[in-house]
């Protein structure tokens, strides 16, 4: 049995690392480990992170990293040593023994303060390639974590261990189909397409799927998360279809996948890890700009695996896309199957998995 720890769980910046960290946060409170979340002072954070007031958060100074040549570059500097002087302080306040990053450069300046504190570290990365930060990360890290084994090429001089990418309980938990549809006000007797880009929404992808919602079958309802910066652009846009129902944010997560019969999504590796244990089928497009094209990657675990279509941005228009709804909701082969190699994909011991790695390397060290 392992002995209690005191953990520093940095996940700020973006849903796709919040999400996964409060996973593992909950995971360790049940195995009698102490925890501290450390997130960002964005929007995105202080909004997902209301629903778990159970849990202890601590808003670091610290934001993405503009491009190298950028003027921005001076702000983020300062902010970056900000916020390694405040995470110092935090490991110290907390008596902190491990401090696990889950990703991007709000991970950096916890996992650095900890190594030279003496912590034990550890890096997670969810994607089929790494990001930059997450290589640099590893630097200071005792043990990398994998969400896809197909990252660990990218990390040849560390040790690491493929855990999976952790999925919050209330995901895997989902309510029943029939109440889920009653939340959002849907039709029970219809097909749904849920569409996500993501914790801050994707504008592109909103402008495909809302002309795709017009030449939709009428047995077919679409529940579409647009981000709430593009809420009122797309609800004008749909206000011509009764069956294309348009949210801003959606804190009830676990009821729209239970909702849905297919998802079309952006490719980031939390959501997709969602998509997985939801056991749904979907049609990925790849954000075009994301680093190194990591969610392209991303989408061809998926798409080889039979569990979803991956199609650009710049291949589809609304007519392709409606028309590949169309056929996947109403082949029920098709869906079946497609849902059955999504749910092969899926980890849902992940947060565990992240749990014994770190109990097993701090038993090694302790």
């Amino acid at each position: 049995m392992s002995r209690s720890f005191q953990i520093l769980i940095a996940c700020g910046g973006t849903g796709g690392h919040l999400f996964p960290g409060i996973a593992v946060a909950e995971a360790l409170r049940a195995r009698s480990h102490s925890v501290r979340l450390l997130i960002s002072g964005k929007e995105v954070d202080a909004v997902a992170s209301a629903k778990y007031a159970h849990l202890p958060f601590e808003v670091l100074p610290a934001v993405a990293k503009p491009p190298t040549l950028s003027l921005r570059m001076v702000p983020f500097l300062w902010r970056l040593w900000c916020s390694w002087r405040r995470s110092r302080a935090l490991v110290r306040s907390f008596g902190a023994d491990a401090v696990l990053g889950m990703g991007g450069f709000t991970s950096l300046p916890p996992v650095l303060a900890g190594h030279r504190l003496g912590c034990r570290t550890f890096v997670h990365d969810s994607n089929a390639r790494p990001g930059r930060a997450n290589v640099m990360t590893s630097r200071f890290c005792t043990r990398v974590l994998l969400g896809m084994a197909e990252a660990a090429q990218w990390f040849p001089n560390r040790r690491c261990v493929v855990t999976g990418t952790p999925v919050r309980p209330e995901i895997t938990e989902r309510p029943p189909r029939d109440e889920a549809i009653a939340r959002f006000g849907l039709d029970p007797a219809k097909r749904t397409v849920l569409v996500t880009g993501g914790s801050q929404g994707a504008q592109r992808l909103n402008d495909l799927c809302a002309a795709a919602a017009q030449r939709l079958p009428h047995d077919i309802q679409v529940l579409h998360i647009a981000g709430a910066a593009d809420l009122a652009r797309m609800r004008s846009a749909g206000a011509g279809r009764a069956s294309h129902h348009v949210l801003g944010f959606c804190d009830h997560m676990a009821d729209a996948y239970a909702a849905a019969d297919l998802v079309v999504s952006r490719s980031g590796a939390s959501s997709l890890t969602e998509i997985a244990a939801c056991g749904l089928p979907s049609l990925l497009v790849p954000f075009p700009f994301a680093a190194d094209d990591h969610q392209t990657l991303n989408a061809e675990v998926f798409a080889r695996a039979g569990a979803a279509r991956l199609i650009q941005q710049r291949d589809l228009d609304a007519t392709t896309l409606a028309a590949m709804i169309g056929e996947i909701l109403h082949d029920d082969a098709l869906h079946t199957r497609m849902a059955s190699a999504a749910r092969a994909l899926a980890a849902p011991d992940a947060a565990q998995r992240v749990c014994e790695a770190i109990e097993a390397t701090m038993n090694d060290t302790a």
